[in-house]
């Protein structure tokens, strides 16, 4: 019985980045490589970046100096977001409008990048984190359907800055990397505007702010939930929004924009749960993060060590042996996060694992029996504990 999908010979792999068939929205051609690595394949060879920066140069021209803000940056203080501030304030010398939407497990390592890019770079902030008790329900309701509980993270950070942008009125919104880059939701050879079209395409797992107050079942109201209500076409079409990734116009590369914020603003890497090392940079921000990719893990047979592994693939900075390697010895470890999360969701472990079960994308199997653990973060000792 496979508990890892490069064990399991019935499952296929990407003969280039070694992504499995479990991934969402893969597909492989008759070379056996998957359509995100042709994606990276067209970034590289086919997409003329001297007219795409030209492009981005009017987008922010066009905006500039006619409102109190010329653009809106979503902001967690993780690397994309970082990275995007610093270039728009840099290279483009752009007053923003910075928006934080806090999901409630903001590591204190973050907190503290934020605070330093904040300073550093002289630019207004907000920062808003919704109702904890609402936030508990509509994790463990999004768990049971969806295998995911982060509804509420998906569905805020991507819908309040675009609140925000509209009581502001400013139209100019710019988000960091484009889907692109990770998976085939959208391609490079097409526009991807992070619109209510892409929020409801992926963002919030198929369910609305309407759906969700429906399957709660009463104690809530769409007033609750309106931080993760997308605002209606009327309002953005009034303010003549644009919502675009930064990463549509310059090449994404995220191993160099880790050089520039270490520089920049002190940003500082961290460990996370079932990642390398080496990958100090990656999903540093949420002390859930360990839980998030244990139930990815437990449903397709991967987490985030082979994520980046294929990252790293196809920019040739690692050999299929080395991924390989890694991807075995550090993805699919019982998270010590977990024990947090199971206080907050008041869920048994049983009760998690026959959840998570029922949510396994065939041909994976999974075996709970089988998961090896892994030790505590250094900073879980500070982590709020409040059920």
């Amino acid at each position: 019985m496979g508990l890892n999908v490069l064990t399991d010979e019935k499952i296929k792999t990407c003969s280039k980045c070694l992504l499995p068939e479990t991934q969402e929205t893969i597909t492989f051609d008759d070379a056996g490589v998957c359509n995100v690595c042709r994606q990276h394949d067209y970034k590289k060879e086919k997409i003329d970046w001297a007219q795409r920066k030209k492009e981005l140069d009017h987008l922010v021209e066009e905006h500039r100096g006619k409102g109190s803000y010329d653009c809106l940056i979503p902001f967690s203080g993780g690397k994309d977001s970082t990275f995007t501030l610093l270039y728009l304030v840099k290279k483009y010398n752009v007053k923003p409008l910075v928006v934080t939407f806090d999901h409630g497990f903001m590591r204190p390592n973050v907190l503290a990048n934020a605070e330093r890019a904040i300073k550093a770079l002289g630019v207004d902030y907000l920062k808003f984190r919704p109702n904890w008790q609402i936030v508990k329900r509509l994790m463990l309701e999004t768990l049971r359907r969806k295998g995911d509980f982060c509804w509420h993270c998906h569905t805020g950070i991507f819908s309040y800055p675009m609140q925000i942008a509209v009581k502001f009125k400013v139209p100019l919104i710019f988000w960091g990397e484009p889907s692109a880059e990770y998976t085939s939701y959208y391609g490079y050879d097409e526009t991807e505007e992070v619109d209510e079209r892409r929020f409801n395409r992926f963002v919030n797992l198929g369910i609305t702010a309407e759906d969700m107050l429906g399957m709660l079942g009463g104690g809530v109201t769409m007033r609750d939930l309106e931080p993760f209500t997308y605002p209606s076409i009327k309002d953005l079409r009034a303010i003549r929004f644009r919502s675009v990734c930064l990463g549509s116009f310059i090449p994404w590369d995220v191993k160099e924009h880790i050089k520039l914020i270490r520089k920049e603003v002190g940003w500082q890497e961290d460990e996370v749960e079932g990642i390398p090392p080496e990958y100090g940079y990656e999903k540093i921000e949420c002390a859930m993060q360990g839980v998030r990719d244990y139930l990815k893990f437990i449903k397709r047979g991967f987490g985030r060590t082979a994520h980046l592994a294929s990252l790293d693939l196809r920019n040739g900075r690692l050999t299929a042996g080395q991924a390989r390697k890694m991807i075995l010895q550090y993805d699919g470890k019982r998270p010590a996060s977990l024990d947090v999360f199971l206080k907050y969701v008041g869920l048994t472990e049983d009760e998690f694992n026959r959840i998570a079960m029922t949510h396994v994308v065939s041909p994976h199997v999974h075996d709970p029996a089988k998961v090896p653990k892994g030790k505590p973060l250094h900073d879980q000792p500070e982590w709020d504990n409040t059920a």
